[in-house]
């Protein structure tokens, strides 16, 4: 599916993808080929910038992606049926100087069916099986999508295999004729239509489902930049919006906003929890919904009743340092930990009336900090997950499975199985997801005494709302006697109107707000709680 508020951090069955002709002259062989992609949601939004150098043997290049907030630069040898033979890529943040040590390093050799793998800092060499035909693949990258279909031509086929190195997954692009003069690749249900000139280049494309545009450009000055986002408070709002650096024990700096009541007496505070996957500190998913914002809404909402609030971009990610990718997410409750820390630090802050708010992952790591923090008030859960990662993840590859037309019914099951394979298999060298798929929530949920709201949308296709009743049940279990469940009708895992839930149709949905009613029940709820 599209980056959405899932549970499953790497492993992705849908990535968009650019194509070009089959047919065309190749570009020459004597000048080297510069140029750049920029990657729009409609004509405003700058989601992603690609500079890229091509030669008959070699492409290099470096994106920057600005949904992430990383720079990935990568290297490329070319064989003489435009097939990659061997690719290293590097990860960065992207305001990181590119000779500073990545995070991290793959180096892909690919041979035959198999691609053999290394990741630094592990030294184990991982066997991967791909397609024969199938060549590395970086989301939102156009140069390596090109680089694709320029192999496609070469085997003369309109089906080709991408490895996507994110995951370690293998899908694959069916090429097409479309309307307008255009060429159409399809992945899934994603469909891509690029304009191409005489000698098979890109010359713009259009993903409608997910209102991208994408242009190419021979500037090679384009701006990699980040833009620096703005969190100050809206001008009539009763409280004040100050940003915070927060320095953990484990050494990295956490950045943050603290939202606070302008006056009166030290207020009470909730530190909000991110789900899967790195995320600023609104939670936002700007390749998905441009205005989905829930911690901003929270923020706002609780910051009139008089709550302040400490959002804090996760590790890693956004203006906060740390490296994600050696962390599980008892390292990210530890974060939690430190920002609970801080405020108990400030005489604004009444230390003796927090309470945390996580959403999907966040709603797993809240309970692990109060099962150990007795003075809390109180912990919010938003979609939070009652069973292990690796029920969640076969689930959602499950749904993602059944969606996909182009896999027989019949050939579903060991689909999912190969999945599951991949799954484990990649778990060895990613230390996040070797936790998430034993951690079972439930033992930590009997050992917490403190208040508790479960809020669940009963679309939700990634948290089933069956779990929030098997939840609550957990923390009765152990003697909990201020549990509350509530769960809204057409609201999903994002908690926004949807009638139906579907992940992959996130993108078309018209709603992009959390609901005023989900946001009564968590004001509600944490003014009794919390004042």
């Amino acid at each position: 599916m599209a980056k959405s508020k899932s549970m499953v951090r790497a492993v992705v069955l849908s990535v968009i993808c650019a194509c070009m002709s089959l047919h065309g002259t190749s570009v020459s062989a004597q000048t080297p080929e510069e140029g750049a992609f920029v990657v729009m949601r409609g004509e405003r939004d700058t989601l992603a910038v690609e500079r890229f150098t091509r030669t008959p043997t070699h492409l290099e290049g470096e994106l920057v992606d600005r949904l992430q907030s990383y720079r990935q630069t990568y290297s490329a040898d070319i064989a003489g049926d435009k097939s990659i033979s061997k690719m290293t890529v590097e990860l960065r943040k992207s305001g990181e100087d590119p000779k500073a040590t990545p995070m991290q390093r793959v180096v892909m050799t690919f041979k035959g069916d198999t691609v053999f793998a290394q990741v630094a800092p592990y030294p184990q060499i991982q066997r991967l099986k791909t397609a024969a035909s199938a060549v590395p693949y970086i989301n939102l990258s156009f140069a390596l999508t090109e680089q694709a279909l320029r192999h496609a031509r070469s085997l003369g086929t309109r089906s080709i295999g991408l490895f996507v190195v994110n995951g370690g997954q293998t899908v694959y692009g069916v090429i097409a004729s479309a309307p307008d003069d255009t060429t159409s690749f399809t992945i899934g249900s994603t469909e891509m239509r690029i304009k191409v000139d005489a000698n098979g280049r890109v010359l713009g494309a259009l993903v409608p489902s997910q209102v991208l545009v994408i242009h190419r450009t021979d500037a090679v000055t384009t701006s990699l930049a980040q833009p620096k986002k703005d969190y100050s408070a809206p001008g009539d709002a009763p409280y004040k919006a100050e940003n915070v650096s927060i320095t953990t024990p484990a050494g990295h700096t956490l950045a943050g906003t603290l939202t606070l009541p302008r006056t009166g007496p030290p207020a009470p505070a909730i530190v909000t929890i991110t789900g899967s996957g790195q995320e600023d500190r609104d939670e936002a998913l700007p390749s998905i919904m441009r205005g989905y914002v829930p911690f901003r809404q929270i923020a706002d909402t609780l910051g009139r009743r008089g709550i302040a609030v400490l959002r804090m971009d996760d590790r890693g990610f956004g203006e906060s340092t740390g490296n994600p990718l050696t962390a599980t997410s008892a390292d990210f409750a530890d974060d939690i930990r430190a920002g609970l820390a801080y405020l108990r630090t400030r005489p604004d802050i009444d230390a003796n009336k927090l309470g945390l708010l996580g959403h999907s992952e966040g709603g797993l790591i809240a309970p692990m900090v109060a099962a150990t923090d007795p003075r809390l008030k109180g912990i919010v859960l938003l979609a939070a997950p009652s069973i292990t990662g690796r029920n969640i993840i076969r689930y959602q590859n499950r749904q993602a499975l059944e969606q996909d037309k182009s896999i027989p019914v019949a050939k579903r099951d060991s689909a999912l199985n190969v999945a599951m394979v991949k799954v484990d298999s990649m778990s060895r060298n990613v230390p996040w997801m070797r936790y998430f798929l034993e951690y079972d929530p439930v033992p930590t949920a009997q050992k917490v005494h403190v208040p508790v709201l479960i809020l669940q949308g009963a679309t939700d296709w990634q948290v089933l709302p069956e779990q929030a009743e098997q939840l609550a049940a957990a923390f009765r279990k152990g003697g909990n006697r201020d549990v509350t469940v509530k769960v809204f009708p057409n609201r999903n895992h994002l908690f926004v109107t949807d009638a139906v839930g579907n992940p992959a149709q996130y993108s078309q949905l018209k709603d992009d707000k959390v609901g005023a009613e989900v946001l009564g029940a968590i004001a509600d709820w944490s003014t009794t709680h919390l004042r």
